[in-house]
Order: structure tokens, then C-alpha cells, then sequence
């Protein structure tokens, strides 16, 4: 599972409802929560029949925000007030021991079971977890290019938590205002009307509580329906995206008298119909779908629908159904199972490989066992304490104990990992690459007459044809690693970059700032990987050098999809960037490479020559007015973390080894065809020198090859310098030397 795939968390607030006549416990609500983990952890082991086990997390908004609006306003109702410090003493007591828990046992199995690289990385997830802001952390990385493909934390379930705590921080303040702004002293007869409505029923009517919740979701859910359009990965997580989904659960709680008095058959069908919205959008939506946005309307309103009609509709609705021995269990055990079993699908990941249906079914089905001893033994136990019911300041303080051990779990993990990596620069790597820095072969560079040979590293061990040079095949352990696997993740050029969501041009400049030989470079991060080796050239051939790059964006003029929706952001980089190019002085050199997999030609039916006659025809806008172009062949894949393999595995290096037919044939077939019989363009194919043998290796010549799963490090980039620079003297002519 990639942390494209969107991870759930059930939140357990009991089921019981209280009203003034006492406490009736909602076995139809117990058993909702069921369906909804169980969706949950068989899409997590890999049921594909499952595709949308993601709206097990709207399920449960809906039904906390009818379960705690319930309380509160039983609780406002008969007192005419909120015990703010009972509020957030039941929620500690019943979330934060098992939170705890949880978070000690990640800590400990990251450290004894994930290789290095992914401490510091979770140490911060954990803190983020204890403190209920995970969520943010996650949409910061759902909109960071480079943090997308990274293994999924263990800890990335919390996000739902963090969202529920976030949205109680404000709704019983508002639900508190709103009773003050109910005894407001008023004159007159309208006095005497609320005097006599107030000793009947203390606390704000049912058209102010609703004034209330409008308040809250209808520009949550606005606000949802145009970021998930906009950017569908920062929407995913963050809270203000999702408060709509409890505030719909809060307004059942609210008019749950109103809503008693349903027509019996008429509530029956309602709850049936609601019951279907739910199983049906969990069976037929993806993960491609943007999600929440009004899409989530239908999981959201059916489990509503579910909810509210359950009094009226008896026996003749759902509730029968979700009354069951086998739904019960499993709805009690809901919060627990699900704190458990994802992290221990991570970790048997990490430690085994992508798992098959059968090893994820088995490893779910073994984290009932954690999730039934917590709930035995933590999480009961302190729910029933009568200490804590009658003190609920002690309450606090346990809360405040357990977030402390959370907090204290990933600081241990971070100091285990001490000292971090530190961010790799372009000098540094350079020193710890030995040649990197040496002139090129026929640079005109001076050359001192006595000099020690420096060792040839990455590319340069392999020969000037490299296909199937054996310097280049996997081997299990070489003597040195450059860079450290722990920094190879930060081995890349520092240019900025135009980020997925945005379309504003960002610039970085190299070379000889006074040359007037202009050599423009442009794409995506798949041009961006080669910035350390065009660096290189750059300084050697005194050229005037100005990149302009934007993440997972092809330089390229077409109407362009991404996910499958117009791709509004790259087309209008892309038409911006056109028109700052015509109206300045045309380069002399553009050089670009990009992935062709990130976006696709809009309507195109065979992508492949789409996009290569979508290249085609950008290029001759360019060569046409005289500027020649190299276009770089997109890059081989592996399509693991190599950062991650190479550090788990320093010593058995071949397990990170992918074959050639996998990861490099397919790739950059729209370069071939674009470039083929194209005037002033040339192509600079250099996937032999990447990937020599039938099997793509992980470290060539001491140094690795990638930082992720389908990007150069730029130490290996610039082993290949001499081999690009060839290229380009070609492309002019062999005058290659600026002025």
C-alpha cells in the first residue's frame, strides 16, 4: 500500500445515548460500527472486491458527532450547561490508554524491526500522533512531490483521531454559547415566552442548535467540494475538509425527537436505503476517486439515514441486520482492531514485501489478538474506574500521562536515531563522491601535469558501451556506499521547483551568469535529478544556464489530464512559461526530460504517441526559431524505496535488484518517438549506463544509484556527466563551449 491509498480510524465514543429518562443503549449503531471496520481492515489486507474501505472513516464521523451531540445536549438540557472538564475527562479516559499503548509499541517495533532511514521520519509521526496533529503533517506530505512515494507510517491512521479531537475542541464551546445566547434577558412578552420555554426545557432551541451546526458545515462542506477539485491530497486530511461529516451526525442528534415520530414503514425504507448508500459507494468507489468532497454526501447521509431511523423503524429496518452476535463483537472491538492492525500491516510489509491476499488476511486476522488484550485490559478497565468518574480532573491528568508516553515514544525513537542525517549540499556530496568535481574529458579545463588518478566511480567504472558491462550487475556487498543510504533521500539539486497544486514560475540559474551562450533546462523532477550533472557542464562549457521546473508537469503544449481531471495547474505553467520564453532571447540550448506517467494527453487513446507527438510539436515551436534541443530519455524505475532497501539490506544488496524488463524497457518510448526524425533535436539515452545488465542494481561503482523509487541520486547523476556532455557536443556540432 502506497500513502497515495488513504488510511482509517474508527473512533470508539461508546453507544450508549443518554436522554433525561435515563440511558438506552443503540445496538444498530454498535453494529454500523462493525460494517465499517470490517471494510476498513479487509481493504487495508488487500480484498480488492473492497476498493473503497476508506468510507469507514466518514461512517465514523457521522456516527461520534450523533453519539457526543447526544450527551452534551442531555447533559445541557438537564443542567442548562457543559462540564467542559467531564467533556474532555471521558473522551482521555476512553481514547488515550490505548492510545498510548499503541503508539509505545510502534516505537519499539520500528526500532528492533524498520531499517534506520524511517526513524526520524516516525519519531515525528508519533509526537504528531500524541498531540493530535497528525492530520496536518500527513496533508503537508500528501502535497510534498518528494514525500509521496515513501512507505506509509505506522502511525497514519491517527490522522482520523486528530481530526475528531481537533473539531471537540470547538463544538462544545459553541454548544455552550449558544445556551448563553439562549438566556439572554429579553423584554416583554417575548421575555415571558422564553422564561416559561426555559423552565420546560432549559438550553437553546432546536432551530438555534441547527443555526449552530450550519454554522460549522455548510462552509466545511463548500470548502471540502473545492480543495478536493483543487488539491485532493492536502483535502483528504485536514480537519476543516471534515467537519461537515460530524456536524451531519450532530444534526440527527438534534432532531432525534422530531424524527421519532417517522411513520414506521417509512423509517424502515429510509434505514434500508441508507444502509445500501453506505455498502454500495464502499463497493464500487476507488482510490482514484477525489474524495471527500460531495462524493462523501452519500456514505455520510446513509449512515445519518441509518441512524436516524432506527427508533421508528424497529425491527422493520436495519437494525436486526446490525443487531447480530458476530457485527456486535466486532463493533465493540471496532476502536481497538483498527489501532492495531495497521500497524502491524506496515511493519509485515516492510519486513516481507507487498503482501498477498492471504498474508494480509492473516495478519488482521492475528490483530484481534492485541485489540481484544487492550480492550480487556486497558482500555475497560480505566473506562470503569469509579476514581475517575467521580474525579474527572484525575481523569485529565491520566490523559495527560498517556500523551506524555506518546510524546516520550517518539522522542526515544529520535534519539535512537541520533544523529540525523544531515541535508546533503552539492559541495558536500561532491566531497564525498572523489571525481565529481574533475574536469571533464576534452573540457579545455587546465589539467595539472603531476596529478594522483582519482578513483572512477558510479558510471564511470562501466565501459564506453555499458550494456552488459559486469561492473554494472548486482552484487551483494561492495566496500563503500556513496551517499550514505540515510542521506540518499536528501541527494538531490536544491533548485526550486513548482509545486504539483501551484502554476507560478519558479527560477534557478548556474553556470557563467555572463556567458552569452543561454541554455535553458525544463520538465519535471525527472529533469530536475539531472541538475547536478548539467551544473557540471555548465561551469565546464561557460554557459548562461536558467532552469524552470515544475513537480510531476511535462514540458509540453496540450490539453493534459492528471487523476484522470484536467491537469489546470500544469497546462497553465506550461503556457506561462511559453510566453516568458517567445518574449525573451531565445536559448541557444533547451534541455528537457520528464516522466510520462504523471499526466497524460486529454482524450488521448494511445498515450504513448499522444504524448510523443504532444513533444513533437512543442519542441518545433523551438527549433523552428533556431534553438536545439537534447531531450533526455525518462529515466529507469525501479518502483521501491531504494533508500529504504539499501539501508535494510547493506549486505545482500541483490534483494534490491529489479529486472531491466520491468523498470527500464518501457520507459521513455514518447522520447524515442518524439526525438526520431526530428530536426535539431537529439536524444541522450542513457539507460544502459543506468542499468548495464539484465537486472538493474542498486549501487554501481560504490555509489547508489537512486534516492526513491524512480530517481537519480545526483551523485550517480553526475558520474554520468561526461556521458550527457558527449551527447550535447553532438547536438552542437562538437562546439559545446560557450563564450
Amino acid at each position: 500500500m502506497t500513502t497515495a491509498e488513504p488510511v482509517l480510524a474508527p473512533v470508539r465514543t461508546g453507544t450508549t445515548v443518554k436522554a433525561s429518562g435515563g440511558a438506552r443503549f443503540r445496538g444498530d449503531i454498535e453494529g454500523l460500527r462493525g460494517i465499517a471496520v470490517l471494510l476498513v481492515v479487509l481493504y487495508h489486507a488487500g480484498v480488492r472486491q473492497l476498493p473503497a474501505g476508506f468510507i469507514g472513516v466518514d461512517v465514523f464521523f457521522v456516527i461520534s458527532g450523533f453519539l457526543i451531540t447526544g450527551l452534551l445536549l442531555s447533559e445541557l438540557r438537564q443542567t442548562g450547561s457543559i462540564s467542559l472538564t467531564g467533556f474532555y475527562a471521558r473522551r482521555a479516559k476512553r481514547l488515550l490508554p490505548a492510545t498510548a499503548a499503541v503508539l509505545a509499541f510502534v516505537s519499539l517495533a520500528t526500532w528492533l524491526l524498520l531499517p534506520k532511514i524511517r526513524w526520524i521520519e516516525i519519531a515525528h509521526d508519533l509526537v504528531a500522533s500524541a498531540l493530535y496533529s497528525v492530520n496536518w503533517r500527513l496533508a503537508g506530505q500528501a502535497v510534498d512531490y518528494l514525500a509521496q512515494n515513501q512507505a506509509p507510517s505506522p502511525v497514519q491512521h491517527f490522522w482520523s483521531l486528530a481530526v475528531e479531537e481537533q473539531f471537540y475542541l470547538v463544538w462544545p464551546l459553541l454548544l455552550l454559547t449558544l445556551a448563553l445566547w439562549a438566556r439572554r434577558p429579553l423584554q416583554g412578552d417575548r421575555a415571558l415566552l422564553r422564561s416559561h420555554y426555559q423552565r420546560s426545557r432549559p438550553g437553546p432551541d432546536t432551530r438555534l442548535l441547527l443555526i449552530g451546526v450550519g454554522v460549522i458545515a455548510l462552509p466545511s462542506l463548500a470548502w471540502s467540494a473545492y480543495l478536493t477539485s483543487a488539491d485532493p491530497g492536502r483535502a483528504y486530511f485536514v480537519t476543516t475538509t471534515r467537519m461537515w461529516e460530524l456536524a451531519i451526525g450532530a444534526t440527527v442528534a438534534i432532531l432525534a425527537p422530531q424524527i421519532a415520530r417517522l411513520p414506521r414503514l417509512l423509517a424502515a425504507a429510509l434505514g434500508w436505503a441508507g444502509l445500501a448508500a453506505v455498502l454500495t459507494t464502499g463497493l464500487h468507489l476507488t482510490t482514484d476517486t477525489a474524495f471527500p468532497g460531495l462524493v462523501a454526501l452519500v456514505p455520510t447521509l446513509g449512515v445519518a439515514a441509518v441512524i436516524a431511523a432506527g427508533p421508528a423503524a424497529g425491527r422493520l429496518g436495519p437494525a436486526g441486520l446490525l443487531r447480530l452476535a458476530p457485527l456486535q463483537r466486532v463493533g465493540a472491538l471496532s476502536y481497538s482492531l483498527y489501532l492495531w492492525h495497521w500497524p502491524l500491516i506496515v511493519i509485515a510489509t516492510a519486513k516481507l514485501g507487498e503482501l498477498s491476499l492471504f498474508a494480509g488476511l492473516s495478519v488482521a486476522a492475528l490483530s484481534v489478538i492485541p485489540a481484544h488484550l487492550s480492550l480487556k485490559y486497558i482500555e475497560n478497565p480505566v473506562r470503569r474506574l469509579r476514581t475517575l468518574k467521580v474525579a474527572p480532573r484525575k481523569a485529565l491528568r491520566l490523559g495527560v500521562a498517556c500523551t506524555l508516553v506518546g510524546v516520550l515514544a517518539g522522542a526515544g525513537l529520535y534519539l535512537l536515531a541520533w544523529p540525523p542525517p544531515e541535508p546533503l549540499t552539492i559541495q558536500t556530496a561532491m566531497a564525498q563522491t572523489p571525481n565529481v568535481g574533475a574536469p571533464m574529458p576534452n573540457s579545455g579545463a587546465q589539467v595539472p601535469e603531476v596529478a594522483a588518478p582519482m578513483p572512477k566511480v558510479g558510471a564511470e567504472v562501466l565501459a564506453a558501451r555499458p550494456r552488459g558491462d559486469r561492473r554494472g550487475r548486482p552484487v551483494d556487498e561492495v566496500s563503500s556506499i556513496t551517499p550514505d543510504p540515510l542521506q540518499a533521500r536528501q541527494d538531490f539539486d536544491s533548485c526550486a521547483s513548482t509545486a504539483v497544486v501551484d502554476s507560478e514560475i519558479s527560477t534557478c540559474r548556474g553556470g557563467d551568469p555572463g556567458s552569452t551562450f543561454q541554455v535553458v533546462v525544463v520538465g519535471d523532477s525527472h529533469v530536475k535529478q539531472w541538475l547536478a550533472a548539467i551544473r557540471m557542464i555548465a561551469v565546464e562549457r561557460h554557459w548562461n544556464l536558467t532552469m524552470y521546473l515544475k513537480s510531476a508537469c511535462p514540458f509540453v503544449n496540450a490539453e493534459l489530464e492528471h487523476g484522470g481531471k484536467p491537469y489546470t495547474t500544469c497546462m497553465d505553467w506550461n503556457r506561462e512559461l511559453r510566453r516568458l520564453l517567445d518574449n525573451n532571447r531565445m536559448p541557444q540550448l533547451l534541455i528537457t526530460s520528464s516522466a510520462t506517467t504523471d499526466a497524460s494527453i486529454a482524450g488521448g487513446t494511445e498515450a504513448t504517441k499522444a504524448m510523443a507527438a504532444a513533444f513533437r510539436s512543442t519542441w518545433q515551436h523551438y527549433t523552428d526559431r533556431g534553438v536545439k534541443i537534447v531531450a533526455i530519455r525518462d529515466t529507469p524505475a525501479p518502483g521501491i524505496d531504494m533508500a529504504e532497501c539499501v539501508s535494510a539490506n547493506p549486505t545482500r544488496l541483490t534483494k534490491c535488484a529489479m529486472p531491466r524488463t520491468e523498470v527500464a524497457d518501457t520507459k521513455g518510448k514518447a522520447h524515442i518517438l518524439a526525438a526520431r526524425h526530428a530536426e535539431r533535436v537529439t536524444l541522450a539515452d542513457l539507460t544502459d549506463a543506468i542499468c548495464p545488465t539484465d537486472r538493474c542494481a542498486a549501487v554501481i561503482g560504490g555509489v547508489m544509484v537512486y534516492r526513491d523509487d524512480d530517481h537519480l541520486t545526483s551523485s550517480y547523476a553526475r558520474s554520468l556527466a561526461p556521458r550527457l556532455d558527449a551527447v550535447i557536443a553532438r547536438a552542437l556540432d562538437g562546439h559545446a563551449r560557450g563564450g
